[in-house]
């Protein structure tokens, strides 16, 4: 019967938070490279140069970079619905204040607020998620959640550019019009998460009461075990040598992802002869490979209980695709190219969180998922910087592609150096992994 009882709630779990926790971070990823399907008119509006889009861009991510831990850390404080909600609507608002943008300092303000704002999302919801989803469940719950990453483009992409096609009307450019209808969804679903966001299990009102405390019992059996390694202090969560190593990891991980990412549209856009539509659609595929992968690589990493190797192959996979790229003949094998690296380097960020969120608990978890976080956000400002510059440089993406292909191979050279988390007995009974 017991069995019977924590299968349900981790049905009712899984179903009930992992869905609205993609949705905060798909509408996080929409508002985060929206920028890059804005760039394809506004870049010409406003007279941008590759490295002025490049330096917007990436700015974000040092916004996000400063106030990460703090953002981390006050959640803990004040808990997470509360706390989940300011950010989305302090953000949202910021994306539709970027419709008046004129200026690249004024560009450059807006997307460092930005990241200002949404600091402490991914990290939060991982934290979150943490405290109500089981190890055995984590690796699948938190591939699901980063998903998102990569279907966030496959709907916002074309949603993009669609909207995009109301160039004129109202008098507002469609660039414009882009930043100012996906704000204002933003604070919609900010206020979605103020009233629907449950803190604990006790204010879950979806599960009855023997599903509330067998749940509560689980992951307090969890925080224990994690407690008697040492992985539940604060300095734990900055200072073990498995969160250091993943501080690194992170760091490459996004670095080469926002490197194509945000410049995806404009790389299509090269090959010569498409649409603004026809750059969106086909910006499609390679997210629908990542999407895929991470699926897949969540799924089979909870099942056979590994993550280090899953990591290592999508480090290579992806660094095969970046240089493929790079060496192809003709756009057809480039696009190819980049649907392999797409599909690679978006495979390991589900089982990274999972990682990470199987190593950490109590306020080590809620600083260190935010500390590894902000070499996330390093990564993501250094890499479209860096492509930016070499595509003024060498008025190409060649180059560029060839640097994420190096860092895609140092990423699977450092994930060797991982260890798996002290061995924990199952807090599941028998029946509940069914």
């Amino acid at each position: 019967m017991n069995d019977d009882v924590g299968s349900s709630a981790l049905r009712k779990t899984l179903l009930r938070l992992v869905p609205f926790s993609m949705l905060l971070f798909f509408v996080q990823m929409t508002d985060k490279t929206n920028v890059s399907y804005a760039a394809l008119q506004m870049n010409q509006d406003l007279g941008f140069t590759p490295a002025v889009y490049g330096v917007g861009a990436g700015i974000f991510f040092l916004g996000a970079f400063l106030f990460e831990i703090p953002s981390n850390l006050i959640l803990l404080r004040v808990g997470a619905r509360r706390w989940l909600a300011r950010i989305m609507i302090s953000w949202g608002l910021i994306v539709a204040g970027l419709a008046w943008v004129q200026t690249a300092r004024g560009f450059y303000v807006l997307r460092f607020l930005l990241g200002a704002a949404e600091a402490g999302l991914l990290p939060g919801l991982m934290y979150y998620l943490g405290t109500w989803i089981p190890k055995e469940r984590r690796g699948v719950a938190t591939s699901w959640l980063m998903s998102a990453s990569a279907i966030g483009p496959i709907i916002g992409a074309p949603l993009a550019t669609g909207i995009m096609e109301l160039h004129g009307f109202g008098g507002f450019a469609g660039w414009q019009w882009l930043f100012l209808l996906e704000g204002a969804a933003t604070v919609v679903v900010g206020f979605m998460t103020l009233y629907g966001l449950p803190n604990s299990p006790a204010d879950a009102r979806w599960l009855n009461a023997r599903e509330q405390q067998w749940l509560s019992d689980v992951m307090s059996r969890e925080l224990a075990a994690k407690k008697r390694t040492g992985m539940t202090s604060l300095a734990a969560g900055f200072l073990n040598r498995r969160v250091l190593i993943a501080l690194v990891i992170s760091f490459l991980l996004v670095f080469c992802n926002f490197g194509l990412v945000l410049w995806l549209p404009q790389m299509l856009k090269s090959f010569g002869g498409l649409t603004n539509m026809q750059v969106g659609l086909l910006s499609v595929l390679p997210y629908t490979c990542g999407a895929i992968g991470m699926i897949l690589c969540g799924r089979f990493s909870d099942r056979f209980g590994e993550r280090r190797w899953y990591l290592v192959a999508g480090g290579i996979v992806a660094a095969v695709g970046y240089a493929a790229a790079g060496l192809a003949p003709n756009n057809t094998l480039v696009f190819l190219s980049m649907c392999i690296a797409a599909a690679g380097i978006l495979s390991t960020f589900g089982v990274f969180w999972a990682y990470a969120n199987d190593l950490l608990g109590g306020a080590a978890a809620a600083g260190g998922l935010a500390f590894i976080n902000t070499a996330s956000q390093l990564g993501g400002f250094l890499g479209p910087t860096v492509v930016g510059y070499l595509r003024q440089a060498t008025h190409g993406f060649t180059e560029s592609l060839f640097v994420l292909a190096a860092c895609s191979f140092v990423t699977a050279i450092v994930a060797l150096a991982l260890k798996k988390p002290p061995p924990q007995t199952s807090t599941l009974p028998s029946g509940a992994l069914a």
